[in-house]
């Protein structure tokens, strides 16, 4: 869908969006997540895969490369993506048109947040039991779409997984303060029916960053499409007169 004149003028428009996937998926996800509502937006889509031996560093310094060469980026991303492009965000405000950020998992100190003590649980069962065990013991407990996402992101991240999945379960910076520092637009898909990603996290996201907007989508619906939650956080970024 080409651009408008009247888009190339909106003070927020990215030149690209660089999104970053959760800290057990891959890149791939990202491009079914975000690829066809940012291909209707007009804005050109860069989903790299951060090294899972060093999460948080090489998602930062991911960021960081693409600014080089694009001024203002549409960085988030899903889970822990979107909370370490949110960070980046904070800290490099003149390059960050906006913020994307699907299905937040908690703030500040992870302490028993769901989604941490599943990734602690999940990198400890991989130390432990290996790989196949691991895959063969998520598959009887999750539903099919999650199961088959998880295997092929899972087998593509071995055998860095654990200690990306470790990593995320510590991530502590993305405090209250640095939230309400972020100076940019910020679109949150929020699940109603996703007990790892609490809807309650992407009100208290939404209630300290400065200018947000949560679109409500389904887990169900998500693992029948994944685009939904793209287009859930470009429709929140369109109420804010973003994108």
């Amino acid at each position: 869908m080409p651009i408008d004149s009247e888009d190339d003028k909106r003070p927020y428009r990215p030149d690209v969006a660089v999104l970053l996937p959760g800290s057990g998926s891959r890149s791939e996800f990202i491009e079914r997540a975000f690829g066809p509502a940012l291909r209707h937006a007009g804005i050109p889509l860069l989903a790299p895969q951060p090294d899972p031996e060093f999460l948080v560093e090489s998602s930062l310094e991911l960021l960081t490369a693409a600014a080089t060469g694009h001024t203002r980026l549409l960085v988030g991303g899903v889970s822990i993506g979107a909370a370490i492009g949110v960070l980046w965000a904070a800290r490099n405000p003149g390059n960050t048109a906006a913020i994307a950020a699907a299905l937040p998992a908690w703030t500040g100190e992870p302490h028993e947040a769901p989604a941490a003590h599943s990734a602690r649980h999940t990198s400890a069962q991989l130390r432990a039991h290996g790989l196949e065990t691991v895959i063969r013991d998520m598959r009887a407990t999750s539903p099919a779409w999650l199961a088959d996402e998880l295997d092929a992101s899972w087998r593509k991240l071995w055998p860095g997984l654990p200690a990306a999945l470790a990593q995320a379960s510590e991530f502590s910076e993305l405090t209250e303060a640095v939230l309400a520092a972020v100076p940019v637009p910020t679109g949150i898909a929020a699940a109603t029916d996703d007990p790892v990603h609490p809807w309650e996290t992407a009100k208290q996201w939404s209630a300290h960053l400065q200018n947000s907007h949560i679109t409500p989508v389904t887990l169900v619906d998500a693992g029948r499409d994944p685009a939904v939650l793209g287009h859930a956080c470009l429709t929140s970024l369109r109420s804010l007169g973003a994108v």
